[in-house]
């Protein structure tokens, strides 16, 4: 599938930073591939971060964060899904 501006939203906004949700039925490996955002290029910057839903309605939903490494002249690129629920060394 590809990027779909109706499942992207804010969360909330301050000092230059956005933090966004983002549901799909895409996997976690299609939505950090880059490229993938290019049709947010004019919403998201660097830093920003989404709250991912991925693979939404599968089996084995991903949930985690995403954040926008590189955004500039129509191009996104972000960092691979850190999973919520992530082993703790404590």
């Amino acid at each position: 599938m590809a990027y779909a501006s109706k499942d992207l939203s804010v969360l909330a906004y301050a000092n230059g930073f956005t933090l966004w949700h983002y549901t799909t039925p895409d996997a976690a490996t299609d939505v950090d591939t880059a490229g993938y955002f290019n049709g947010a290029a004019d919403l998201l910057r660097v830093g920003d971060m989404l709250l991912a839903n991925c693979a939404v309605g599968a089996a084995t939903p991903a949930t985690g964060v995403l954040v926008v490494a590189a955004s500039g002249s129509g191009a996104v690129d972000v960092a691979n899904l850190t999973p919520f629920g992530a082993a703790n060394s404590d």
